[in-house]
């Protein structure tokens, strides 16, 4: 599924990353009293938090997205095996028909030619 995604949506997790790690480098490297830096800690994680659940929904919606397009591929597959298959078995009656058909005849022929006799 790796193979489907998008170079958008490496960028933008990248962004998202790079984004988290450069405020908190901003914060850490901030001349603030510790109170102010938990503060604005708490606030960036709840940040990073977000953003991160907004991913998942994305990714998971993605990933229904592509379940139920498999899914009604796989049907769709599963009816066309069941045509073909369906075709073939009426073939092979009419071949066995057809050889059961000259059997008979050859069965008739074969008595004709020795006039009724045993050979």
């Amino acid at each position: 599924m790796a193979e489907h995604e998008k170079p958008q949506g490496h960028f933008f997790m990248g962004l998202l990353i790079g984004g988290a790690l450069g405020a908190l480098a901003g914060i850490f490297f901030a001349p603030k009293s510790g109170k102010e830096l938990r503060s604005d800690i708490k606030e960036k994680g709840s940040e990073v938090l977000k953003d991160a659940k907004e991913i998942y929904a994305d990714a998971s919606t993605k990933a229904k997205k592509i379940i139920e397009e498999a899914k009604h591929q796989a049907e769709e597959l599963k009816k066309e095996a069941e045509r073909h298959l369906s075709e073939a078995r009426q073939k092979a009656k009419e071949i066995w028909a057809r050889g059961d058909k000259k059997e008979a005849e050859a069965g008739e022929t074969g008595k004709g030619d020795t006039g009724g006799k045993k050979v």
